[in-house]
């Protein structure tokens, strides 16, 4: 048996309610971006594909009965990640309703518990398999925003021509 650890995982097809594909979908429908406690909260990000290649590793030459943390040696402020996002679908999208510098509107505490930070110990997977992220966090967040963007506009064009 095998053990794979994944920090903040992000990208295509991930769970709408998770802060980065919360905060896509409400920007570009012009909702508020609400961001839990201060946006001091720190995660490790790590660009999906980038995990799906660690766990291949793993199952290639990982140790049986071994656990393999694995991080993208990205760790983030919420609010970083916020602003970080804003940039990105300024450039992006000509229908963005915010400006660079408006993005970011409301904190909130609707999050429970004291987790401040999420990070873990990647050596083990780096050092034994030699497994290192391919995407930093600025291109896999770009790659997932122009996924999500893509997603939205082929939706809205089966809807138009009904």
């Amino acid at each position: 048996m095998l053990t794979v650890n994944g920090s903040k995982i992000f990208g295509a097809y991930q769970y709408p309610e998770a802060l980065i594909q919360r905060v896509i979908r409400n920007a570009v429908l012009g909702q508020v971006l609400s961001v839990s406690r201060s946006g001091d909260n720190v995660r490790d990000w790590l660009f999906v594909e980038d995990f799906c290649r660690a766990i291949y590793r793993v199952l290639e030459a990982g140790c049986s009965g071994e656990v393999y943390n694995v991080g993208g040696g990205n760790e983030m402020k919420n609010e970083d990640v916020v602003n970080t996002l804003c940039g990105i679908l300024v450039e992006a999208s000509e229908d963005f309703p915010f400006s660079r510098q408006s993005c970011l509107s409301e904190f909130s505490n609707n999050s429970p518990g004291p987790n401040l930070r999420y990070a873990m110990d990647c050596t083990k997977i780096e050092e034994e398999l030699g497994w290192a992220p391919q995407e930093s966090f600025a291109s896999g967040l770009a790659k997932t925003v122009g996924w999500y963007l893509e997603q939205q506009n082929g939706c809205r064009k089966v809807m138009e021509s009904r």
